[in-house]
């Protein structure tokens, strides 16, 4: 009887180092992009239009006019000459992390732009399209055939979570995707729950906050497929990286366990 109840609890504890060693290992994750897509074929998969962002309170604009005029007095020369500076300087950092300063003319709380030997103009709620034909339009009655060009200078996306480089990040282009931003944050790491992105966008008074999955290609016929100036995108870690933080613990119980176990063999045997 003795030896029976020896032989129970050394079955037991070989069966529950067993199941500790199973849990012990975390499920196979999944990490391709649009999974759902059928590779023997070319997929035709329609893709979310465009919508051009309107300037808002509190952009900054890089505002470059240039004309040919030779009359054309100095202070315009001067403010084209420090604006198109900070556009350029803006463009050789698209990935610049927050901390760097957007230079260039300042949306005010009433949605005005002040521009030297210009005035003020209201800029806010116009595509920067619709900005640049309202400068030309203005800049025409004092100088000849003057050009045009207003972009963005503080487009800024933040990415969190489960990324490689998370951070603030200016973009000089408009058109940016969640694949661009995340691209610019060095893609998300073994870690990052794909199917699960949380987007964070600005609308009025309150926040819209949306999940996303990457493994689907539905994502790019969804309306938030192109982001938006201040979207914050954040990637939720998985129960993979729970159980790779508890690692450390799981191995020594599982340690412990088997000398245990190797203990409970020799004094059987003897």
């Amino acid at each position: 009887m003795n030896n029976l109840y020896k032989k129970s609890g050394l079955f037991y504890l070989l069966a529950f180092s067993f199941i500790v060693l199973i849990s012990s290992c975390g499920t196979p994750q999944n990490v391709i992009y649009f999974s759902d897509l059928d590779s023997t074929k070319v997929n035709s998969i329609p893709v979310a239009k465009f919508k051009e962002p309107l300037i808002q309170t509190d952009d900054i604009l890089s505002i470059n006019i240039q004309t040919l005029d030779i009359d054309a007095p100095p202070g315009l020369n001067q403010s084209t000459s420090s604006t198109s500076s900070s556009s350029s300087s803006t463009e050789d950092k698209s990935s610049s992390q927050q901390g760097a300063v957007a230079t260039g003319f300042l949306v005010d709380e009433d949605g005005n732009v002040e521009i030297p030997m210009i005035g003020p103009l209201k800029l806010a709620g116009l595509t920067t399209n619709q900005a640049r034909e309202l400068v030309r339009k203005s800049a025409a009655k004092y100088y000849k055939d003057p050009t045009v060009q207003v972009r963005f200078a503080n487009y800024k996306i933040t990415i969190l979570g489960e990324v490689t480089r998370p951070s603030t990040y200016t973009v000089p282009y408009k058109k940016v995707t969640v694949l661009d931003a995340i691209s610019m944050a060095g893609d998300l790491t073994i870690y990052g729950k794909r199917e699960n992105i949380l987007l964070m966008r600005e609308n009025g008074d309150h926040k819209d906050v949306v999940r996303l999955d990457l493994n689907s290609s539905s994502l790019m016929a969804s309306q938030y497929y192109y982001l938006k100036q201040n979207d914050i995108i954040y990637v939720q870690p998985s129960k993979a990286k729970s159980a790779a933080n508890n690692a450390p613990r799981v191995q020594l119980i599982t340690i412990a366990i088997s000398v245990a176990t190797l203990i409970t063999t020799i004094l059987l045997r003897f």
